[in-house]
């Protein structure tokens, strides 16, 4: 059983998304293992990128702060090999194509497994077009995790079919950020990806911000995404943002475990 499999084993599955770099790859290190500490599941990398198209105003200018700073994919994969000597829960690359193809595709999925990150998130690349990554990734053992949005509908079942790791399901239209409520209907999302691929966990994201949004999707959902909120409070708190996270997580992941 892979990592991300052990994630949603007989529980709700809290993933909790950081930007690498933002203040600095030091103050991420110490993010992801308070976030580990708190009781998140899983956690999502975000790798730097200057066009990050999916993404709203508050992990953009996360981006930029990163990419100021001289953030580069090596940097950030040697802080991920100093933290596998002590994180052991799974974490997932979210970042662009282009990151990828500068890097050299075959050259960025080696260090990523070397360094152990357990699967990749692209959302700039479309179900139709993963064939340029997909086979790559199951190569290097990683998993090369889908998207399904509320604009996918007679695509689900085709998506969710050759789906990896967990799908994604993006809870609203747009980019992410932190929205007041969620009105699509995230249920028939899910229940079109379970017909079609009743192994495959389900976890919703873009928009949630708080315990309250946590626990209502984590009724329909085997788990939730949580970025821009944290996200947030890394740019309020800056390198001294850690145990505020930590205390997020811990209040989100105790919203999701008692979502009846």
């Amino acid at each position: 059983m892979s990592r991300i499999q052990q994630a949603f084993q007989n529980r709700k599955a809290f993933i909790a998304f950081v930007t690498c770099g933002d203040p600095d790859l030091t103050t991420t290190a110490q993010i992801v293992r308070e976030m580990a500490a708190s009781g998140a599941d899983l956690i999502e990398l975000g790798i730097p990128f200057s066009d990050p198209v999916a993404e709203g105003a508050v992990i953009q200018a996360a981006n930029a702060r990163a990419l100021a700073r001289g953030v580069t994919t090596d940097q950030i994969f040697d802080m991920l090999r100093a933290l596998r000597k002590d994180v052991t829960l799974p974490m997932v690359f979210m970042t662009y194509a282009n990151i990828v193809f500068s890097y050299g595709t075959e050259r960025f999925l080696k260090n990523a497994a070397q360094a152990g990150i357990d699967g990749l998130i692209l959302p700039d690349v479309p179900f139709e077009e993963k064939a340029d990554f997909a086979p790559a990734c199951r190569a290097h053992g990683l998993d090369f995790i889908s998207l399904i949005a509320p604009t996918s509908r007679e695509r689900i079942a085709m998506i969710a079919q050759e789906a990896e790791g967990f799908v994604y399901c993006v809870s609203s239209m747009g980019v992410t950020g932190v929205r007041g409520q969620i009105t699509t209907d995230v249920g028939e999302m899910i229940r079109q990806v379970r017909e079609a691929n009743p192994e495959i966990p389900c976890v919703i994201g873009f928009g949630i911000s708080t315990p309250e949004q946590a626990r209502e999707m984590a009724k329909v959902a085997d788990g939730v995404i949580v970025g821009s909120a944290i996200v947030r409070l890394v740019e309020q708190h800056g390198k001294s943002a850690a145990p505020a996270v930590g205390e997020f997580v811990r209040a989100m992941k105790e919203a999701i475990i008692n979502d009846g």
